[in-house]
């Protein structure tokens, strides 16, 4: 999913010649894991009240045309009005403590040369009018100097990129950001499927409301959007048996409640338990 505003500006890829006469391409796009923002985000949080920014590394795998950002830590420094100075023996420190855990990830946002570095500015949104939001740009070189300092950082592309797997995790931050002033826990099977119903039923409703609103003439149709429903209607029924949905969905609904009732049981007789040594430690022991 994009990440932040759109931006104005217009990168451009270096031509195939540069690339073959041996020069580093630079990459087309930046995939930004959630476990590195929320990293970036808790070091912002903790900051001395003096400081109005932080400073990290970031770490992930590069290929030809991507870069995957998929963790960051943070870096001590300090900041004048004329330089900021970098702790570097802290900064490799951690990043050696890091490579024992994660070799396959090196630097992607550090000046280490051949490789342009990659700068990932997040808006907190902690000023009022500010959207919280968050950019990538790839160091270029400029001037006749080749100083690491010499060098201006041009937009590129960013997304977010997570796992299905992480999604329920997500979802369980995001409640937490709507619902601040009271504790939110895991949701059960059964709560949970209920709710990806109403979901489905919400955009099975939104999908419903643009096709009538294409075939009555209010919204000119998108090709695109057209081709998509079809391409996911003709797999979510290929293969499928007329009654079998809902003979599959009765049957998985079945399982859900007997996990429901199985794990509500087993805490009942949990309770129960506690109870009665409390009270023979009390009236007996």
């Amino acid at each position: 999913m994009p990440l932040g505003p759109q931006t104005s500006a217009v990168y451009l890829q270096q031509p195939a010649s540069s690339v073959l006469s041996g020069a580093i391409r630079a990459p087309s796009s930046v995939t930004v894991h959630p476990a590195a923002l929320f990293s970036i985000l808790d070091h912002f949080l903790r900051r001395k009240e003096s400081q109005e920014r932080v400073i990290g590394t970031l770490l992930g795998i590069r290929n030809e045309h991507e870069i995957a950002i998929k963790s960051a830590f943070a870096v001590l420094h300090s900041e004048t009005v004329e330089q900021v100075a970098v702790d570097m023996d802290y900064h490799r420190t951690l990043y050696e403590l890091h490579q024992k855990v994660n070799p396959k990830e090196v630097i992607v946002g550090w000046r280490t040369g051949p490789y342009p570095a990659v700068h990932i500015a997040i808006d907190t949104g902690v000023q009022e009018g500010e959207q919280v939001g968050v950019r990538a740009y790839l160091s270029s070189p400029v001037g006749v100097s080749p100083k690491p300092e010499n060098a201006v950082f041009i937009p590129i592309p960013c997304e977010l990129h997570f796992h299905e797997a992480e999604r329920s995790g997500l979802l369980l931050v995001d409640l937490l950001t709507k619902a601040a002033a009271s504790p939110v826990g895991l949701e059960s099977d059964l709560a949970n499927l209920e709710a990806t119903l109403l979901q489905v039923s919400d955009m099975v409703d939104r999908v419903l409301g643009y096709v009538r609103s294409v075939i009555a003439g209010d919204v000119e149709g998108d090709v695109t959007v057209g081709r998509y429903l079809m391409d996911s209607l003709n797999v979510s029924t290929a293969g499928i048996e007329k009654g079998k949905l809902e003979e599959l969905f009765n049957s998985h609904l079945q399982d859900t409640l007997m996990v429901s009732y199985l794990s509500n049981l087993v805490r009942a007789q949990v309770e129960v338990s506690s109870r009665l040594a409390l009270f023979y430690n009390i009236h007996i022991g």
